[in-house]
């Protein structure tokens, strides 16, 4: 395989010097604790969700293991957790992807900011079995049942239906003490 020569890419770096003023969003990273995400795959993005979610419910007391199957990510306080991260997007808001109808009791949505983190957990029937404001099908149009989404989640405008499962870490903790301990058993 060849190269390209050091002067076709220095002028292809000038070239993207030149727009990078028209893509200003990307920018918001820089400084952030979080910036370092930003650069990683998104199966490993939702990897290093899971890690953070984990780890902070350990650092708050909660007990946390491997969920015994795929169909959650991890078992927290003795509830099967279906954990989705979502990184803030160029218009401000948080996408929650792939809400399915498996087996778990809560799905937690962790929302990260450059400097900010939005955390809810809400319960899988709220979710799925009457789709509130917001929740849309993720594939096939309006017709789709097998794979949901939270598109456009305005951290400082949420649903109605949304207030009452968190909003921060903090909220986030008062909901896992107000669920208190579940049944489920992980690894």
């Amino acid at each position: 395989m060849t190269s390209s020569s050091n002067a076709e890419i220095e002028l292809f770096s000038k070239l993207a010097d030149d727009i990078k003023a028209n893509y200003p969003a990307e920018e918001m990273w820089e400084g952030s604790p979080f910036q370092w995400i930003q650069t990683l795959h998104s199966k490993q993005i939702g990897t290093v969700g899971e890690i953070l979610v984990s780890n902070w419910a350990i650092e708050k007391g909660f007990e946390v293991k491997r969920a015994l199957n795929s169909d959650a990510d991890r078992i927290i306080n003795g509830h099967r957790i279906e954990i989705k991260y979502s990184s803030l997007w160029r218009n401000g808001t948080y996408t929650f992807q792939q809400l399915r109808d498996q087996e778990y009791d809560y799905c937690l949505w962790i929302g990260v900011s450059p400097f900010d983190v939005h955390a809810w957990l809400v319960p899988k029937n709220i979710l799925l079995s009457n789709p509130p404001a917001g929740i849309r099908p993720q594939h096939k149009g309006n017709a789709g049942t097998e794979t949901w989404w939270m598109k456009n989640l305005d951290p400082h405008n949420v649903p109605r239906w949304l207030l009452q499962y968190g909003g921060s870490l903090d909220e986030l903790e008062k909901q896992f003490i107000i669920i208190g301990k579940g049944g489920h058993t992980g690894r």
